[in-house]
């Protein structure tokens, strides 16, 4: 049994070394390094013709991304503008509301600055020595005459409507309008030496300047 076995190994022995096998093998390791560069290039070629085929989907995709961003980036631009324009409109249509709360009763108040004129004149020609308790009606028309204008100038400041007398003041050309000038001894050049018809304002703003004289150097 044992000598069987010995010749059988031999005999594989003979048969792996010999030569037939030996030569051959060069020519079979050579068929499979083939096969296997011939693999390896076949799938670098499909990989090569994916990527080609790839390639101008991907060029599209990046061109329509561009121009999806230049949109996008246009139209926030648009969106901003437009929302500072409505802010805009929004403050202007609020300061125009604002004015015509506040100077919306301008001709109104125009129109009662000549009666306050009247009064004023009314009262300075009443003469002081006939006020007396000797003459009462004419002291009592008088005192009437002046509860009246002092009344009305109540309610001239309730609305925002200020008296101007600028006599002493410097002269602005806004608020005074000068009738002649005149070097006045002792008095400052620029300034106002006499008025002849007081100003109003309402709410700072000029509604009738004060008619004045300017003092002028000499």
């Amino acid at each position: 049994m044992a000598s069987w076995c010995v010749r059988v190994v031999r005999q594989s022995f003979s048969v792996v070394a010999s030569p037939v096998l030996l030569r051959a093998s060069p020519r079979l390791l050579c068929t499979a390094a083939q096969k296997k560069s011939n693999g390896q290039n076949s799938e670098e070629d499909q990989s090569g013709a994916q990527k080609t085929e790839h390639s101008p989907a991907v060029a599209a995709w990046t061109e329509e991304k561009t121009t999806l961003e230049e949109q996008l980036k246009e139209m926030t631009d648009k969106y901003k503008r437009a929302l500072a324009d409505t802010e805009n409109l929004r403050q202007r249509s609020q300061k125009l509301v604002e004015d015509a709360k506040l100077y919306g009763i301008q001709g109104f108040c125009k129109d009662l600055l000549e009666v306050a004129d009247v009064l004023e004149k009314a009262t300075e020609s009443v003469p002081k020595e006939e006020i007396s308790p000797q003459n009462p009606h004419l002291k009592n028309l008088y005192e009437g005459l002046v509860l009246t204008e002092v009344q009305i100038h109540k309610v001239f400041t309730k609305h925002g409507l200020i008296k101007l007398n600028p006599t002493g003041a410097k002269f602005d050309p806004y608020e005074h309008e000068a009738l002649f000038h005149s070097p006045v001894e002792g008095k400052e050049p620029g300034t106002v030496a006499l008025v002849t018809k007081v100003g109003y304002k309402l709410h700072g703003r000029t509604l009738r300047p004060a008619l004045v004289g300017v003092v002028k150097a000499p």
